[in-house]
Parts: structure tokens; C-alpha cells; sequence
């Protein structure tokens, strides 16, 4: 049950969930806005957005602002917002970013301008986290592989953590055999550019003991690093250059690739699935050669249109909102 300081209504079942398990906290009447945001993107980081995306707080009032109560959405539209405003709602966490390509202005021309005059003239933050949470792992799509049936799922496409490496995008190594007067002044140097760290530590090569130099720059910065070590030519010829990239995260990212347990046929995913988004009717677009009675071990799903996500997964199912598939595959498209 929700806390009584939280009131939700034009819910989506899932978000539902997850809000609750954020925020549920008898003990208080009301929210900081800070500490609300904070709650959400601890569940799941907006790093995990796509980079074409428009995710976290869109809309804030002036601070300090309070958060009584919390209205969710799917889009945010005016006919929404005038829900919002009658349920004198203080926040309103829309799952599609209503501000996508930027605004220069903001007057009464655009049903989209208004939305945000109305927002900040009655004090109602606004918060989008769309694909930050279609990626999560406890998010939308894991939420759509749920009803699937038993079955292993990784995401299609892995997003990566955000906070590792800690500095820089390339890592710069080289040996050098110089006295400690060279040495010194080569770390001095480096040291000197922005956005570099240096270490350095001892190393064997070929029998000769040699120091090792090593240090993390931005792409910028290695430029610079670069052109210093080019004016040595001996030195530059034993220098290595490394791109770092940030590890995977295995059960987080766009999409799911569901392998079943068990082989089912067509016509009982379908009615798996209907059942769990709680729908009378899904659209299906039957592959050549595919019939109610087909296969299904893979599925694939997206939950959204899956354009570029499904592309070049291998599935007996495609699982999406809305398809631009239909020219590309010939297994079966199913639309919720």
C-alpha cells in the first residue's frame, strides 16, 4: 500500500511499483524535491539514457520546492496537466520526455510551451526518464520479459558504468632510461598539461632496469601529450596509446534477448503476453512460412519501436511497441 503522502493516479502499473519502492516512507508528509530526484536516479542512473535522449528534471520551480504529491503519466499532454492541477500535484514524473528539441522561446503558441508556463506558474516539477529506465535492470523491459514465461534474458544491447574509468579517455605508456634529472623533467612536464595523471613505476626491459611511465588523459589533452612526446623521437617510438572503455554492465541496457526454458508455440505467447500487459487484442505480423502454431524459443523485445535496438538480433519473436521491422524479418512482429 502507498504511503498516504503520495497519491498517484493515471498510473502505469510498473512505474507504480517502482516509485513506491523509492519513496515509501510512513515516518514523513511530504518530500524535498533534492531528495525525490536523488531516490529516482539511484533506481537507475540517467547515464543509462540513450545519448539522443531528454531524461531527468525537465521543469523545477523555484527552490526550495516540496513534494506532497506525485502524479505519474505515460506523455504528458495538456489534457493530463489539467488532471495534474485538480489533483494539486507538486511533481509529475512523465515517462516520455515532453521537452525533447530545444525550446527558443517559451510563450502561449505551442501546446508544448504551455505545458511548461502552466508547470512553473502553479510550482509542478516535471521529471522524464524514458530510456534511462527502459534500461535499468529492474526496469520496463525486464518488466515486458516477465511474461514471457520462465527464461534467461541479457540485454541486446549493453550499456556501460558510467563512473569507470575514473579519469581520462586514453591511457599514454612509454619506458624511459634516462638519469633522474631526464626523468624529472619529463614527469614535470606532463604534469604540467591539463586533464593528465601521471605515474610512474619500475620496469625490466631486455635485462635493463628502465622506469615505466604511465598516465590517463582526456581526448583533448592527449594531444598535447602527443606533441611533447614526438619532439623525443626515441621516446616516442616506445610509446603505447591506450582507449579506455567503460566496462559492461551485464544485465543492464537496451532491449532483451529471452531464450525459454521451453519451446512454446505462437498461439501460447500470444495469449502469455496478452495476459500480462493485461490486453485484449495485440497486432501480429506473421512471417513467410510462419503460422499460429510456430516456435518460439527467442524472443526479442524492445519497449519502444526498435528500429535500431532489434536490429541484427536473431529471434523466432519480435516483441515491440510500434514496428519498422516489417520489411527486414521473417519471423513474426508482435505489437502491444
Amino acid at each position: 500500500m502507498l504511503s498516504s503522502h503520495i497519491r498517484l493516479v493515471r498510473l502505469v502499473p510498473t512505474t507504480v511499483r517502482l516509485v513506491h519502492s523509492l519513496i515509501h516512507n510512513p515516518s514523513c508528509s511530504f518530500m524535498d524535491l533534492k531528495a525525490l530526484i536523488s531516490s529516482l536516479n539511484d533506481f537507475a542512473s540517467l547515464s543509462f539514457a540513450e545519448s539522443w535522449d531528454n531524461v531527468g528534471l525537465l521543469v523545477e520551480p523555484s527552490p526550495p520546492h516540496t513534494v506532497n504529491t506525485l502524479f505519474l503519466t505515460n506523455d504528458l499532454t495538456e489534457e493530463v496537466m489539467e488532471e495534474a492541477l485538480q489533483k494539486k500535484a507538486d511533481f509529475i514524473l512523465s515517462y516520455h520526455p515532453p521537452i525533447f528539441r530545444p525550446m527558443k522561446r517559451i510563450t502561449w503558441k505551442t501546446w508544448k510551451e504551455r505545458l511548461v508556463i502552466r508547470a512553473l506558474e502553479n510550482r509542478i516539477a516535471i521529471y522524464s526518464p524514458h530510456t534511462a529506465y527502459d534500461a535499468a535492470p529492474q526496469g520496463v523491459n525486464n518488466w515486458l520479459a516477465k511474461g514471457l514465461g520462465v527464461c534467461t534474458s541479457r540485454p541486446i544491447h549493453f550499456s556501460k558504468a558510467p563512473n569507470y574509468p575514473t579519469e581520462g579517455t586514453h591511457r599514454v605508456e612509454f619506458n624511459i632510461d634516462h638519469t633522474q634529472e631526464d626523468l624529472d623533467e619529463v614527469i614535470s612536464m606532463l604534469k604540467a598539461i591539463s586533464d593528465v595523471s601521471v605515474t610512474s613505476f619500475s620496469a625490466r626491459t631486455d635485462d635493463e632496469e628502465q622506469t615505466r611511465i604511465s598516465l590517463n588523459c582526456s581526448q583533448q589533452a592527449l594531444m598535447h601529450v602527443v606533441a611533447f612526446l614526438s619532439q623525443n623521437r626515441q621516446l616516442y617510438q616506445k610509446t603505447e596509446i591506450l582507449s579506455l572503455e567503460k566496462p559492461l554492465l551485464l544485465h543492464t541496457g537496451m532491449g532483451r534477448l529471452c531464450t525459454l526454458d521451453e519451446s512454446v508455440s505462437l498461439a501460447t505467447m500470444i495469449k502469455r503476453i496478452k495476459m500480462h500487459l493485461k490486453l485484449s487484442h495485440v497486432r501480429l505480423a506473421l512471417g513467410v512460412g510462419r503460422t499460429l502454431e510456430s516456435q518460439v524459443r527467442v524472443v526479442a523485445l524492445c519497449a519502444g519501436s526498435g528500429s535500431s535496438v532489434l536490429q541484427g538480433a536473431e529471434a523466432d519473436l519480435y516483441l515491440t511497441v510500434f514496428s519498422f521491422l516489417c520489411w527486414q524479418v521473417r519471423c513474426p512482429i508482435m505489437i502491444f
